[in-house]
């Protein structure tokens, strides 16, 4: 992994529990995604089309109107 990309946390994370999220970066054939609090651990990563779509379906159907 090239520790020299550039991982960022959605707008939405703000103070306080804002540490306790996720992180994006880019890269040429996918997206990875790793967990704010353990960066060092390992990472998932999805080709660029899966992630957009998982992404573009939250959108339709946020998770916040599960019960």
């Amino acid at each position: 992994m090239d520790m020299r990309e550039h991982w960022r946390k959605s707008s939405y994370s703000g103070a306080g529990d804002g540490n306790s999220c996720v992180e994006i970066a880019n890269r040429p054939a996918h997206i990875a995604i790793r967990d704010s609090k353990t960066p060092a651990r390992a990472t998932l990563t999805f080709p660029t089309p899966a992630f957009t779509a998982f992404v573009e379906a939250l959108k339709q159907h946020p998770l916040s109107r599960l019960p």
